[in-house]
């Protein structure tokens, strides 16, 4: 496996080769083309901007668990069961950690994968690293809180995730699937942070 590392956190990523898996298809397993399936996301194999298109896949995953818990909230409201606004927030907010620790767990296991079958270090073509992130931006963010904010979220995750402040680009040398993924989540929480000081702002003034 080659020792130079591969990015999809740049917009204008340094590798401009198509990605391909050096092992051959006769050689490879079911839970290969399993982990290639999570690593990539659908998008991965994209060779303009990966990493913003996993974002992006981040981005319909949270507005896909939001409509879907809003819809179930609605009808179990409308058949008399008592629940608060706050109530459904808080159900929301749980589930998408749920989903987060899933989808981090699942990716920690399939980029490690993916970096043999690639045979580069966090190949390019990963990016449920960026789903994972995207998904960490959006969990101080009130549902309802617009489009403005889902826009705002999606920047700022981008942001810091191709600036890596401290310590996110250290997290990249713990090697294998946990340093694909530990950068991306850091990356995550910053906007998580900065997304939850602007909804503040909002309802302040």
């Amino acid at each position: 496996m080659s020792s130079a590392k591969e990015t999809s956190d740049a917009l204008n990523p340094p590798v401009v080769e198509a990605a391909h898996v050096v092992i051959p298809a006769r050689r490879r397993s079911a839970g290969d083309y399993l982990a290639l399936a999570l690593a990539t996301c659908g998008v991965g194999l994209i060779p303009l901007a990966p990493g913003t298109w996993g974002s992006a896949v981040g981005v319909a995953v949270y507005l896909a668990l939001g409509r879907a818990g809003q819809t179930t909230f609605d009808y179990v409201v409308t058949r008399g069961l008592d629940l608060s606004p706050q109530t459904f927030q808080t159900l929301l907010t749980t589930a998408l950690l749920l989903v987060v620790f899933s989808v981090s767990l699942a990716g920690t296991w399939a980029a490690t994968r993916a970096e043999k079958l690639f045979g580069k270090k966090d190949p390019g073509a990963v990016v449920v690293d960026e789903v994972a992130g995207q998904l960490v931006a959006f969990l101080f963010v009130p549902w309802g809180a617009g489009w403005w904010a889902v826009v705002a979220g999606f920047v700022a995750f981008r942001a810091f995730d191709i600036w890596k402040p401290y310590p996110v680009r250290r997290l990249e040398g713990l090697g294998g699937g946990l340093g694909v993924m530990a950068d991306d989540l850091l990356a995550g929480f910053y906007a998580a942070a900065l997304m939850s000081l602007l909804v503040s702002v909002q309802i302040l003034f």
